[in-house]
């Protein structure tokens, strides 16, 4: 019986009618590396028993001074992407270099070999892991020496804002359980959030957008736990399901969207009812543009006012201004 490709994700995900998975070892799109030397980075394993590892990046010139932790995590719907993709490399070093900052890069396991809530719990980890470089009696020189372990902040990108999401309401405010980390805000970029009820920007969105709808739920078909549905409270924030977040206390967090992002109904969403709560939320959607837009483009002119935006945040709750 000849086998069929069942599901497509972005050429670099196949999954066939036999159950079988092939990945490929690249992304579907070349683009080059900018490495100029001016950002130092290098590999570290964070979870031995998964084979995870993290991606560090670091300004060249920054011997001397402690800077603040960002952690960006990676998009693609839960089932593709990877720290070591060339559009998460070039950002993180755009990151790195104009935030002035210790870019943390971690991985997670993909779905469908590894469904929710498995990504979640490995950025969870990859968050004890600097908390276990902070309390350790030989850390990483190389981090050590740079990281200010008390202004930390962690960022997702679609899949990765989801996560930091996540992160959030476990983690609480202040993190109180990862002193001496502690966490100062979280910046959602385009969430990925779901629900069974379609949002308008849905069902309207263009079927030739970058994240259209049959991607979207593809993604979700394949990494949600099986025999569940986007109401799931990991999916859906606001879900039958879900436990309320109004009585939860949050770290400060950046909503970023696009206009035309099929996405955007839901993150606009989240942020006008947690805001609705008195959680110290600021939502900011970007005119015209789509899915991804500053990693597919980071030296546009909307990619360089996120950057400035992301930078007054960090800068506002950090105690800088």
């Amino acid at each position: 019986m000849t086998k069929t490709v069942v599901d497509d994700c972005r050429g670099v995900l196949h999954v066939y009618s036999d159950g079988s998975i092939v990945r490929a070892s690249r992304p579907g799109f070349n683009v080059p590396v900018h490495d100029d030397g001016t950002v130092l980075w290098k590999d570290v394993v964070f979870d031995p028993v998964h084979d995870l590892q993290l991606r560090l990046y670091k300004p060249a010139d920054s011997t001397g001074s402690k800077l603040p932790v960002f952690y960006y995590i990676h998009g693609g719907g839960f089932c593709i992407g990877s720290r070591t993709w060339p559009n998460c490399q070039n950002y993180c070093f755009r990151l790195a270099s104009e935030l002035r900052a210790v870019v943390v890069a971690p991985d997670y396991r993909l779905a469908p070999e590894n469904r929710l809530p498995s990504a979640i719990d490995d950025g969870f980890a990859a968050v004890k892991w600097l908390q276990a470089q902070a309390v350790s009696t030989e850390p990483d020189p190389w981090l050590s020496h740079v990281a200010d372990f008390s202004q930390v902040f962690i960022s997702g990108d679609s899949a990765g804002g989801n996560i930091a999401h996540n992160l959030a309401v476990r983690l609480g405010f202040r993190s109180l359980d990862l002193a001496p980390v502690q966490v100062r805000g979280y910046v959602l970029l385009a969430p990925f959030f779901g629900g069974t009820v379609r949002t308008k920007s849905e069902a309207e969105g263009p079927k030739d957008a970058f994240l259209n709808l049959e991607l979207i739920d593809r993604y979700w078909r394949l990494s949600i736990p099986v025999g569940e549905n986007t109401d799931h409270p990991l999916v859906n924030p606001f879900g039958p399901i879900s436990k309320s977040l109004e009585a939860i206390d949050l770290d400060p967090i950046l909503v970023v969207v696009g206009e035309n992002d099929l996405l955007k109904d839901r993150a606009q969403d989240y942020a006008r009812r947690l805001k609705n709560w008195g959680k110290n939320v600021e939502y900011v959607e970007f005119e015209g543009q789509q899915h991804g837009f500053f990693t597919i483009d980071p030296n546009s002119e909307p990619s360089n006012k996120l950057m400035l935006i992301i930078k007054q945040f960090i800068d506002t709750h950090s105690g800088k201004i």
